[in-house]
């Protein structure tokens, strides 16, 4: 038994080391996070639990390697902070009360959307062109990012995809948009994982090793993307939208 536990911690912190890479700058890694902790045989309550805590690890490592680069605009994104928690928490109630399976094919239509747009728009993200904005585009970015972080509390996968994809609408770069997209995605992981733990879902033993995993992959992943710019992001973040697009046509046809 202690070999088989051994061998399955190793092989969560392998996984959680890469999905946080991958998160770390354009989320998406619970397409690899989730999967290694349902393959360990708990229940897919608890994996998704048990996630929440390692990716809320991973996903503050990579929101202070983001500040510290200067990459994350602090003022701007603090104000959208607990409009991402409060939407967290609220999908994270309503849950309990609502199939999950009714936000599906809408979230695959989203999907389908946000590729698209990013890979006919080439040089989209290329450079910064954000100045601030009015009243009414503020009002649709809040009520946006509310209800973005209600997805995250009520069902999550494509969450990073997103959020990404609202920063980069109006204006900031593929960095800087990962860089504040990550801010808010720690929010909602959080609020998320607060209601996870007054449940009892959470599974410490996996969790934590794989969290510390997620740490160092995401400090990894951040510094990285901040080096490479914002034609490396616009690739991985193509790349996991299709992947996700896949997952979320597969799970439709309920093919897996």
């Amino acid at each position: 038994m202690e070999e088989i536990n051994l061998y399955t911690l190793l092989f969560l912190i392998l996984a959680g080391f890469i999905a946080a890479f991958i998160d770390s700058v354009v989320g998406g890694g619970g397409l690899i996070s989730i999967p290694a902790l349902l393959f360990t045989g708990i229940s897919p309550s608890a994996a998704l639990a048990t996630n929440k805590l390692a990716s809320s690890m991973g996903s503050l490592t990579s929101t202070i390697s983001f500040i510290r680069a200067g990459k994350v605009n602090f003022k701007f994104v603090m104000k959208l902070f607990p409009i991402t928690v409060i939407g967290a928490i609220l999908g994270a109630y309503v849950v309990h009360f609502v199939s999950a399976e009714i936000l599906k094919p809408l979230i695959l239509i989203l999907l389908v959307i946000v590729a698209i747009y990013t890979i006919v728009k080439k040089d989209w993200g290329k450079d910064a062109k954000y100045k601030g904005l009015k009243r009414k585009k503020m009002i649709m970015l809040i009520i946006a990012i509310f209800a973005i972080g209600f997805y995250d509390g009520f069902l999550g996968p494509g969450t990073g995809s997103f959020l990404l994809f609202s920063f980069l609408i109006i204006g900031f770069d593929f960095v800087q948009a990962a860089g504040n997209a990550k801010v808010l995605n720690f929010g909602s992981n959080i609020a998320a994982l607060i209601i996870f733990l007054s449940m009892g879902s959470v599974n410490f033993v996996y969790g934590i090793p794989m969290g510390l995993a997620m740490v160092v992959g995401a400090l990894v992943g951040s510094n990285f993307a901040i080096k490479k710019g914002a034609a490396y992001v616009r690739i991985l973040f193509i790349c996991v939208t299709i992947l996700l697009i896949g997952k979320n046509v597969l799970n439709y046809l309920h093919v897996i």
